[in-house]
């Protein structure tokens, strides 16, 4: 007997098989399950684009191995493919929603069905009003296993999709160092320096040499902060989010800085051994608090240390990270508890 696991997300959109029917169907950020397999046997002849902006379920996707689909990771979708169905996961940040929509308006046929499903608690209910300049005969479909599913299709626009008129720009001063900050809809601090961030900056180690890890990078600003106070650094910036990693590199070529940015699953593609590791970890993912990824960093970051390498690390003071960073790396003390954030430093 076969067992299927499926999301909740997925499991609403099979129950719905005649709004599937596709030749070019275009994937958006949906969890990666049976789901494609599933897909792929009621529509074999189908060509299937998953693309995800999270580095972690491009992997997974491109780990399925189906012959009759292509995965794709990056900040801007762009293909010579013309979609005749897309499905779009109802994303946490309703201004990456209206992103996302005018992004694949150039890659989608007149008559393309758009499907847009999502958790009850996402938002999705107010989809209609959200895209109304986007989206036509808005019409809810289906609601079941506490997600709601929406049909519609794409009204026609002549406005281009260019990828920078999409970034966001704000500047912050912090101990006379200007930084300016430029960042796409649904990364981390879009609006402005977060409180965790800047309990960071005002603290950091007074010396910061060598190479530098910026683990969750977001935007870039804490790199592109360390990059002006302490000009010698060697920065690398990692994200598992494609936006958040385009959005970096755009800040540190605003700061005039350089620096090594590149897609990581936690540390799944971590090369090399840094004399600094510093983080504001995330602990969401999508709706759903999860604090698996910065665990798993901080239990595996001590083999890319280098000697006398130091970890320093912001996160909400109800987490309890300090006996995973003494367990697993050494002596933690915190160097400062402002806000309702602590900033954790060790050092092997």
């Amino acid at each position: 007997m076969r067992v299927t696991l499926l999301d909740n997300i997925n499991q609403l959109l099979l129950r719905n098989p005649d709004l599937l029917k596709a030749k070019s169907p275009l994937f958006i950020n949906l969890p990666v399950d049976d789901f494609f397999k599933e897909y792929h046997e009621i529509q074999p002849q189908a060509v299937m684009t998953c693309y995800n902006t999270n580095y972690q379920f491009h992997l997974q996707a491109e780990r399925l191995e189906l012959t009759q689909m292509t995965s794709v990771f990056n900040a801007h979708y762009q293909s010579n493919a013309v979609h005749d169905l897309v499905i779009i996961q109802f994303p946490k940040s309703k201004a990456e929603l209206t992103f996302m929509l005018a992004m694949i308006k150039e890659s989608v046929a007149k008559e393309c069905l758009v499907l847009v499903v999502g958790e009850n608690k996402s938002g999705i209910k107010s989809l209609a009003k959200l895209t109304e300049q986007q989206l036509g005969d808005c019409a809810k479909i289906d609601a079941a296993r506490h997600c709601l599913l929406f049909a519609s299709n794409m009204l026609a626009t002549q406005e281009s999709f260019i990828l920078a008129n999409w970034l966001k720009p704000y500047s912050f001063v912090l101990k006379d160092t200007t930084i300016d900050v430029v960042a796409l809809p649904g990364v981390f601090s879009q609006n402005g320096l977060d409180i965790g961030t800047q309990v960071l900056l005002e603290n950091l180690p007074k010396k910061i040499n060598g190479e530098l890890l910026d683990f969750g990078c977001g935007a870039g600003v804490i790199a592109s902060y360390i990059g002006k106070v302490f000009p010698e650094v060697n920065l690398h910036l990692l994200d598992v989010n494609a936006l958040a990693l385009y959005s970096a590199q755009a800040t540190l070529t605003l700061n005039n800085l350089t620096g090594n940015v590149f897609p990581s699953n936690s540390l799944s593609d971590v090369k090399g051994k840094f004399n600094h590791v510093i983080s504001n970890p995330p602990f969401h993912q999508g709706l759903k608090t999860n604090y698996q990824a910065t665990e798993t960093f901080l239990s595996k970051i001590k083999p890319h240390l280098k000697p006398k390498g130091q970890v320093t690390v912001v996160a909400n003071s109800f987490l309890r990270y300090q006996p995973i960073m003494e367990e697993e790396i050494g002596r933690t003390q915190i160097l400062a508890k402002q806000k309702g954030f602590s900033l954790y430093h060790c050092s092997i």
